[in-house]
């Protein structure tokens, strides 16, 4: 048999660890994977020698903000700045598009605005919001990967909080089809108004009992209803008890973090390019963090990627808007950390694809396995950059990254066996039954 593409390296990163081998695609899917050296012939091979070759990353929490927002980022933009940083899918959030992704008219428009724009593959999240319960399973046999909801205020008005009484309900009626829930916890009870425009208020406005609080929440809500749960962008390291003693009980909870609060410190927050809610924090809460990921407490790493028009993040950090953007960088801050604490590869390549893929249940994705999408990543684990703004495919190059020396460099990337190059080729996702 010819294959398609054969790309061989010293360095694969498979579901069983990192060796030599190659992987052979065919017809836009890892049809086998031998040994570095094996014969396989194919109309193209590329070897990557000590280059690591890994699976596409699968960011599951991307705000793209197109339609209505686009002049925050927008689908060419964002999934552009994806592929060059070793995304080849992700999961676009409910908000803070207009309109936002409450119904299935309004994932029609998101549908209609991505179509021809995608350089990487693109599913979408939708959301649960007071008075569109209705609208959770249509919502479900449309194709989204599940619903967000917030314990506390967005940000922007078309997406209002859920109250308890509200999420509990939301919860029974997303567990009845078998969905799954992903909460932005943060109590709004908890929360303060910034006493000042610099970092230290901000921090304190939003205390890490507010994110514990939630969480305690959506664990007691879970239990109720059975519901499988998601917190998101986990922040405050006080939370990891409780969801490990949620996990021990058997409910149906995880939990993911975020490259920024891995690899920055409310220390070094010297502008509102750090700001972010929930909050960066100190060293010692960051080390926790690690700690609950490397237990596998916390499952996965995803960008949270957010960004605003540059005037929006201009303000002090009682007004600028929250938000960080590293869909581009993420791996490379990641590997930068993570390299540094004795973790290898593949525990990134778990964090940042495999568990992010298993979370949403995308189809083939995530793995360099055979029968998987070939989407493949070219990178050099030893080769060091400085984050310069030129470099950068987001719309607006702000980021608490720049100018920043990050470790590992992303040098090609495939989608179903193709490079990512100029003309978009990625491909809109739905949720599938899984057995």
């Amino acid at each position: 048999m010819s294959y398609d593409l054969v790309v061989r390296s010293r360095r694969a990163v498979l579901p069983d660890g990192e060796r030599p081998a190659a992987v052979a695609v065919a017809d836009g899917r890892i049809a086998d994977i031998g040994d570095h050296g094996a014969v396989l012939p194919a109309a193209t091979e590329v070897d990557l020698g000590a280059v690591a070759l890994l699976p596409g990353l699968v960011d599951t929490h991307v705000h793209i903000n197109e339609p209505g927002r686009t002049e925050w980022e927008g689908f060419a933009t964002a999934t552009r700045a994806a592929a060059a940083g070793g995304v080849t899918t992700l999961v676009d959030m409910p908000l803070n598009s207009l309109p936002p992704t409450v119904s299935p008219a309004a994932l029609a428009a998101k549908r209609a605005a991505a179509a021809g724009k995608l350089h990487v593959d693109v599913g979408f999240w939708g959301g649960a919001i007071p008075g569109n319960r209705p609208m959770l399973r249509p919502l479900h046999e449309a194709g989204v990967f599940g619903f967000k909801c917030f314990a506390s205020d967005s940000g922007v008005p078309e997406f209002p909080p859920l109250s308890v009484a509200e999420m509990r309900a939301a919860f029974r009626e997303i567990a009845s089809f078998g969905g799954l829930v992903i909460v932005h916890a943060e109590d709004p009870s908890a929360l303060t108004v910034p006493a000042g425009g610099g970092y230290p208020a901000f921090l304190a406005s939003r205390p890490p009992s507010a994110e514990r609080r939630a969480v305690e929440l959506v664990i007691r809500l879970a239990g109720e209803t059975g519901v499988r749960a998601h917190i998101l962008h986990l922040s405050a390291a006080d939370c990891l008890d409780p969801i490990a003693a949620a996990q021990s009980d058997g409910l149906p909870i995880t939990a993911e973090t975020c490259p920024h609060y891995l690899t920055l410190t409310a220390a070094e927050a010297t502008g509102a390019a750090f700001k972010c809610c929930p909050p960066i924090r100190d060293p010692a809460n960051q080390d926790a963090l690690w700690q609950g990921l490397v237990s596998g407490v916390i499952s996965c790493v995803v960008s949270d990627h957010s960004p605003a028009a540059p005037e929006l993040k201009r303000g002090d950090f009682a007004t600028a808007w929250g938000g960080i953007s590293s869909l581009q960088l993420g791996l490379s801050a990641v590997w930068t950390r993570a390299r540094a604490r004795g973790q290898d590869l593949s525990a990134v390549v778990r964090w940042m694809a495999e568990n992010p893929a298993d979370l949403a249940a995308v189809p083939g994705k995530g793995r360099l396995a055979v029968g998987t999408d070939a989407d493949l990543v070219a990178f050099d684990p030893d080769e060091a950059f400085t984050v310069d703004p030129a470099h950068l495919y987001h719309r607006h190059p702000v980021t608490p990254y720049l100018g920043r020396r990050l470790t590992g460099s992303v040098r090609r990337t495939w989608l179903r066996g193709v490079p990512v190059a100029g003309t978009p080729s990625g491909r809109m996702l739905t949720r599938k039954e899984t057995s």
